[in-house]
């Protein structure tokens, strides 16, 4: 069974399409690199596996739950936004205790890998309120927080947002480990260096639609460039690509 799967996953809003025909099949213990330039529906695709927006047509199940069925999904994934739902008058370490008992989880157990994380991440000011954090320190919380219950599927928007080259290298190593224990990351961002460094697969979306899904190495070997910076300039420019994709039934 596929960590994710969609068929013909739609999001409309009046007679504008978010994402359109999306088909999609992610592997567990596999990184997909989801790209795409703004505005091409990669936050309304995340909002939409993570039940927090409902589909206009197609069906997609995540961890082997329809995406309709909010309660149940909500227990096997994580999800890292753009902007972090924290509580700010809280600390980091009451944050993440409130979390951990929302969930259900074992309070030793959860303790112990909150306070590991903590240290791996270097979060020293845990006891601190979360309002006098920076934009690096809510970005560690909000990544621990996603994948302190050990998700069956993480997703993250934009997950090295704010964080220093040492935080950003924590992270990276982090998702390689979760990768490596059957954990499927769905991964969105502009930084693509951190795509071609992680993901197995990559897909590429504009104006709703999948341009291309390859490895990283294919999907540069067949394009006219050097990196998958390249290979994304020229997919995303070829009108004629875009174009053909939005006819298509």
């Amino acid at each position: 069974m596929a960590a994710i799967e969609t068929d013909g996953l739609a999001k409309r809003y009046g007679s504008v399409a978010a994402v359109e025909g999306l088909n999609l099949t992610v592997e567990s213990g596999t990184v997909y690199g989801f790209l795409g330039p703004n505005g091409a529906g990669k936050t309304t695709t995340m909002r939409l596996l993570t039940g927090l927006t409902r589909p206009s047509g197609g069906t997609a199940t995540v961890a082997g739950v329809d995406v309709r069925d909010r309660d149940d999904l909500g227990e096997r994934i994580g999800y890292v936004p753009d902007t972090p739902p924290l509580y700010e008058k809280l600390t980091a370490r009451e944050q993440l205790s409130a979390v951990a008992d929302v969930r259900g989880l074992d309070p030793d157990r959860a303790h112990e890998r909150v306070e590991a994380l903590f240290d791996r991440f270097d979060l020293a000011a845990a006891d601190d309120r979360i309002e006098s954090y920076s934009k690096g320190m809510k970005q560690k919380t909000s990544v621990i927080q996603a994948i302190v219950h050990e998700p069956a599927v993480l997703f993250l928007d934009e997950p090295t947002s704010g964080l220093d080259p040492n935080a950003a290298r924590t992270l990276k190593a982090v998702l390689t480990e979760l990768r490596d224990e059957g954990t499927a990351v769905f991964l969105s961002t502009h930084v693509l260096s951190v795509v071609d460094e992680l993901a197995d697969t990559v897909g590429l979306l504009s104006d709703g639609r999948l341009l291309a899904e390859d490895d990283p190495e294919r999907l540069v070997a067949d394009r006219d460039g050097d990196t998958l910076e390249d290979a994304f300039v020229e997919l995303t420019t070829d009108t004629d690509l875009s174009t053909r994709l939005r006819e298509s039934p």
